[in-house]
């Protein structure tokens, strides 16, 4: 060895001793405090600030934290106020096996920073929680009938797990003539019942009394239990068994096979007979006794029923009893003692773990624990140390271990240490456990978050629900723990902009930024803002980002209809003269939209109409032509309904009514027309029209056939007469000419000639216009 390393390790011895004795003198008066067994989870116990004269703070500025032997948390301790809670119900019965009177719970409070321990004891008072039990409901004596009043016999007792006034009392037989049950207390301080005969028995009168024994606790109220105890009157015998010693002593080691012979115990009866057969029973002993041991009724050899451990149980007293056949019997005590062997291994148990540990810091505490083991002797003691060459200290005192830097760390020369804690007994052999630490050296905070981008920009569509979340900003430090943690907030906005905190809110936690309510494209195209980021170090350090949000159209506006107005009063009449030609304007419907891009894009169509094929609307402008030419049939006034529709998704609309006037020149007064009736009542008009015209046909077409008639029978008659005249004159030659009679008939003929080609002519017109359809019906010429 090295002589600085020895002269290292011998300060170290110096410091060690001293600590010892500094925390021995501080922890020799431990405060005691009292609590009553099954008390609710959270009940007071005590002020342990008061008690130590401490102050409330010092508990939380020093790391106060209750550390107890079987690592198990009773309680709770509240380091504002000092005051010490029950953490669970505490069971006496649990804490303390047996009949421990009192029950204590040794605790310790740990402060670290400067590093001392306050030592405390806790009381754990019984309450009557548990009924007197005997562990053989029944039990059978064999009493000879010779036997004088007087004598007692041994009864098996009751077990009760509570203690004191709340423990076994007294026992009671029911009321007979023949026994009463006497209380007596062995050397060990355990009462048992004495059952005494009052009255000869006669076994000819009756062979077997049964009696109810009850065994009463002293508890308010009081708990009990019953057995039937069963006496058989039995024929006289006059020698009991005697054991061969009244008491055995046994060591066995912990670690025995179940099945092992501790000891063979050994009584002789002088009775021949039945009288003289003996058998051995464990005798008034408890449920743990009788499941650890096992004896042979017949050979009284007793074994190992169950596995030992030294370190729950260190001895065991046990009875035996030996009876003859004529009931007789005498008991003798086994004491066994079980012997220790190394079977644990030290355990370490960590109260207090500091990682990272900054790299300025000397002399911190990075761990406090603390080591045991439950193995006695030299099996129990222990060495504590960690390798060599490293940075780091073990201080020890008593039990506990402080874990300490040795000089300041440097990060860059070395970020973490991987320290092996190893606690090793003297036992033979020696058991040993490796606890393993992984120490990381914490960086100072010197470096900025760094924002992801340069600059955001994010897009919203309008009319977006609230709490929308539209995007995130991102941003990282080098830097590790607190240091690294980032926060986000919105920087406030100049006097006179937007109102932005009623616009956008960011998460701080992970940067997410939400529109708080809903945005309108129309009012609100675009804004900016300003995100910072802080990290978590101190003093800390921030970045700032600028974020632009644009806010995106959608198709949320109807056209509005600007020509011709559309707001309920008398609308006008547009003028159209009949004589215009296919493709006149009439007029233009002019509609805007409040949207953009593709949303405002507007687009016409005829809906419906007075006469659909009159007029058409041109898709792109809105403006509406005349189809054809006009009639003298059409109506003078035409309405129409003009679709405007946008391009959006879905596509809005509004309908836009225009009313026109067919006049016959622009020179006429344009005079406001009454409105015409709807569609119904024009259809009523055209209907009534339509029968009128139809009428008007008939009539001509049969004042046509009547006149053909008429004409028909006078040229007859006509012929008829010349006819007579010719046969009157007699006949002429041919080639003469009747020269009296040509004045009248030349005349008569030249006149009727071109008559009767007219009427022929007029009759066949009035019958060609009644084949023609009536819309193009006009009457005769």
């Amino acid at each position: 060895m090295k002589p600085e390393a020895g002269s290292l390790r011998r300060q170290r011895q110096v410091v060690v001793v001293l600590v010892f004795l500094w925390v021995s003198v501080a922890g020799s008066h431990p405060r005691r405090y009292s609590v009553v067994e099954e008390m609710e989870s959270g009940s007071f116990v005590a002020n342990v600030a008061n008690d130590w004269d401490l102050e409330a703070r010092e508990l939380s500025a020093r790391v106060g934290r209750i550390v107890l032997d079987n690592n198990k948390e009773y309680l709770q301790l509240n380091q504002e106020t000092g005051d010490l809670f029950l953490k669970e119900k505490l069971d006496r019965e649990e804490l303390c096996m047996g009949p421990t009177e009192p029950c204590v719970l040794s605790f310790q409070i740990l402060l670290e920073n400067p590093l001392q321990f306050l030592q405390f004891e806790l009381q754990v008072q019984d309450i009557n929680d548990h009924s007197p039990v005997f562990l053989d409901t029944e039990m059978l004596l064999k009493i000879l009938e010779s036997t004088t009043p007087g004598t007692s016999f041994l009864l098996e007792t009751a077990q009760d797990l509570d203690v004191g006034r709340n423990g076994l009392q007294n026992y009671t037989v029911n009321p007979n003539s023949h026994f009463h049950a006497e209380i007596r207390e062995s050397r060990e301080g355990r009462k048992y019942p004495e059952l005494v005969l009052d009255k000869a028995l006669d076994r000819e009168e009756k062979s077997e009394v049964i009696l109810i024994l009850t065994a009463l606790d002293g508890g308010s109220p009081p708990r009990s239990g019953t057995a039937l105890v069963r006496v058989l009157v039995m024929d006289i015998n006059d020698n009991a068994p005697i054991f061969a010693q009244p008491r055995y002593e046994v060591q066995i080691p912990e670690n025995s096979p179940i099945g092992s012979l501790l000891v063979t115990v050994s009584a002789r009866d002088l009775d021949t007979g039945n009288n003289g057969e003996i058998t051995y029973t464990l005798f008034q002993s408890s449920e743990s006794i009788r499941k650890t041991f096992q004896i042979n009724p017949s050979t009284g050899d007793l074994r190992l029923g169950s596995h030992l451990d030294y370190e729950t149980i260190q001895d065991y007293t046990v009875r035996i009893q030996a009876t003859d056949g004529g009931g007789l019997s005498e008991e003798c005590t086994v004491f066994v003692q079980v012997t220790d062997l190394n079977d644990n291994p030290p355990e370490l148990i960590m109260s207090s773990l500091i990682n990272p540990i900054p790299e300025n810091s000397p002399d911190s505490v990075v761990a406090i624990f603390k080591i045991r083991d439950p193995d006695s002797g030299d099996n129990g003691k222990m060495l504590c140390f960690i390798q060599d060459y490293l940075p780091f200290v073990l201080k020890p005192v008593k039990n506990f271990y402080t874990l300490l830097t040795e000089g300041a760390l440097d990060r860059e020369n070395r970020s973490e240490y991987n320290i092996t804690i190893t606690v090793t007994d003297l036992g033979s052999p020696r058991l040993k456990i490796e606890y393993n630490i992984t120490v990381m050296i914490s960086d100072m905070n010197d470096n900025p978050p760094v924002f992801s981008q340069a600059a955001y920009t994010l897009y919203l569509r309008e009319n977006n629900s609230p709490a929308l979340h539209i995007g995130n900003v991102s941003a990282n430090d080098r830097d590790s723990g607190t240091n690294a943690k980032v926060t986000y907030s919105l920087q406030p906005p100049e006097p006179g902009d937007l109102p932005l905190f009623s616009y956008i809110s960011i998460n701080s936690d992970n940067g997410h930024l939400y529109a708080l309510r809903s945005l309108d494209y129309e009012a609100t195209q675009t804004f900016q803002f300003t995100v910072r980021a802080v990290d978590g170090g101190s003093p800390s350090l921030s970045s700032q980002v600028l974020v632009q949000v644009v806010v995106l159209d959608e198709n949320d506006n109807s056209p509005f209809v600007l020509y011709p107005l559309q707001n309920g009063t008398t609308s006008c009449n547009d003028l159209v003269p009949r004589t215009a030609e296919p493709g006149y304007l009439v007029t233009k419907v002019v509609a805007v939209d409040g949207d953009s891009g593709q949303n405002s894009w507007l687009s016409y169509q005829l809906l419906k109409a007075t006469d659909p094929g009159l007029f058409t609307v041109w898709a792109h402008n809105g403006e509406v032509h005349t189809a054809r030419l006009i009639s003298d049939r059409d109506v003078i006034k035409q309405k129409l309904l003009v679709l405007v529709k946008d391009n959006g998704q879905p596509p809005l609309s509004t309908a836009a009514t225009l009313n026109v006037l067919l006049v016959d020149g622009f020179s006429e007064p344009y005079v406001k027309l009454p409105d015409e009736p709807e569609d119904e009542s024009q259809m009523v008009s055209l209907t009534l029209y339509l029968v009128i015209s139809l009428a008007s046909v008939s009539f001509l077409f049969l004042f046509s056939v009547i006149l053909f008639i008429i004409v028909c029978l006078w040229r007859k008659k006509r012929g008829a007469i010349e006819h007579g005249n010719f046969a009157t004159g007699g006949s002429f030659p041919g080639h003469l000419v009747n020269v009296s009679d040509s004045g009248l008939g030349g005349d008569e003929f030249k006149f009727l000639k071109p008559i009767i080609p007219n009427l022929s002519a007029h009759i066949t017109q009035t019958t060609l216009e009644e084949d023609t359809p009536f819309p193009h019906s006009t009457g005769f010429s």
